[in-house]
C-alpha cells in the first residue's frame, strides 16, 4: 500500500508541475528523478544485454555456480522494475533509454562490470539524497538505494570481494556520477533534451593505471589520457582526493608522463573514488579538475582483525 500511494503521489506532483528549486541553480526534484531514471535505464539495458549474450552454462563454466544465473535474472528484473516505476511517476517528463556500449566480452568481465555499476548506483543515490526536498521522492529513492546495495554486496561476494568492505558507503555528486556513466553512453534520443533534467557536465576522465591488488599505503598510477592536467600556477600542487562520507582524504599527486602517481591513504576500502584537484579545502564541482577514477582497495576488513 505504501508503494502504491507513493507512486500516485509522485505522478500527481510531476503532472501538476510541482518542482522544488534547490540551492544549486537548475537542480529540481523532478530533474533528480530523471537523473535516477537515466542510471536505471543504463543498468536495465546492461543486464538485459548481458543475459542475452551469455548463457547459464557459460556463467557456470566461468566459475559462477547456480543459483547465480537465476539471481542475475532477479537483479535484471529489479532494474526493469525501477525503470517502470520512475517512468510511470514522471509520465511525459520521463527521459528515454539511450544507446550504450559496455566493454564486457565474457561472463567474467560482465560480472566485474556489474559490480562496478552497482557500486556507482549506490553512491549515486546516496549522493543525491541530500538534494531531494520532497519526502515522497526521498523515501522512494531510499527504497531503491537499499536494493541496489544488496545487488552490490551479492555480486561482490560472487567475485570473492568483501560484500561490505567498510562501515560507510561513499557518496558521489551528480557530475561525478555522470562522468562515470558518460563513458558507456553512445547517444541519447533527441527528445530527452526537452525533458526536465539536471544541468550535468562530465569532468575529464581519469583511469586507474595500476593492476592487481591495491591496498592502503601503495603507490598507484592515475592516467589522464589525451590531455595534460596542471594547475594554473605551476607552484600550486595537485592532489588526489579520495571521496568518503565524512569528507575527502587527500594524497599528494605527483605528475608523470600521462598522468599522476599517488599513495592510497588509510580510511578507504572497497570500491573507492578519487578525483584530481588543486584545492585541499573542499571538493565541489568548481574544484574538481578531473575524475573520478574507480579504485578497488582491498584492505583486510574488519580492520580490528587485521
Amino acid at each position: 500500500m505504501k508503494h502504491a500511494f507513493s507512486l500516485a503521489a509522485l505522478a500527481a506532483l510531476v503532472s501538476a508541475g510541482t518542482i522544488t528549486k534547490r540551492q544549486a541553480a537548475g537542480v529540481t526534484d523532478v530533474g533528480i528523478l530523471n537523473y535516477a531514471l537515466t542510471l536505471e535505464h543504463l543498468e536495465d539495458k546492461f543486464y538485459r544485454e548481458g543475459l542475452a549474450n551469455y548463457t547459464q552454462a557459460e556463467f557456470i563454466a566461468a566459475g559462477f555456480a547456480d543459483p547465480f544465473y537465476d539471481n542475475l535474472k532477479e537483479i535484471s528484473f529489479d532494474e526493469t522494475t525501477h525503470v517502470s516505476f520512475l517512468s510511470t511517476a514522471l509520465g511525459a517528463a520521463a527521459v528515454e533509454e539511450c544507446t550504450y556500449s559496455f566493454p564486457s566480452t565474457d561472463p567474467k568481465s560482465f560480472v566485474a562490470l556489474a559490480s562496478v555499476l552497482e557500486g556507482v548506483g549506490v553512491s549515486a543515490y546516496l549522493g543525491a539524497a541530500a538534494s531531494i526536498a520532497n519526502k515522497a521522492y526521498l523515501t522512494d529513492a531510499g527504497s531503491i538505494l537499499t536494493v541496489e546495495s544488496r545487488h552490490s554486496s551479492y555480486i561482490r561476494a560472487a567475485l570473492d570481494q568483501s560484500p561490505f568492505p567498510q562501515p560507510f558507503d561513499d557518496p558521489l555528486d551528480f557530475d561525478e556520477v555522470y562522468t562515470l556513466a558518460a563513458g558507456f553512453i553512445v547517444s541519447c534520443p533527441s527528445a530527452n533534451t526537452a525533458k526536465p533534467m539536471l544541468p550535468l557536465k562530465a569532468f575529464p576522465s581519469v583511469a586507474l593505471g595500476t593492476s592487481g591488488t591495491i591496498v592502503s599505503g601503495q603507490t598507484i598510477t592515475l592516467e589522464t589520457l589525451g590531455y595534460v592536467l596542471q594547475a594554473a600556477d605551476e607552484n600550486t600542487p595537485i592532489y588526489a582526493a579520495f571521496i568518503t562520507v565524512t569528507g575527502p582524504i587527500y594524497s599528494d599527486a605527483m605528475a608523470i608522463e600521462g598522468g599522476f602517481t599517488t599513495v592510497v591513504p588509510n580510511g578507504v576500502n572497497g570500491q573507492s573514488y578519487v578525483v584530481l584537484t588543486a584545492c585541499k579545502d573542499r571538493i565541489t564541482d568548481d574544484t574538481v579538475a578531473a575524475g573520478p577514477a574507480i579504485v578497488e582497495v582491498t584492505n583486510a576488513y574488519p580492520s580490528v582483525f587485521a
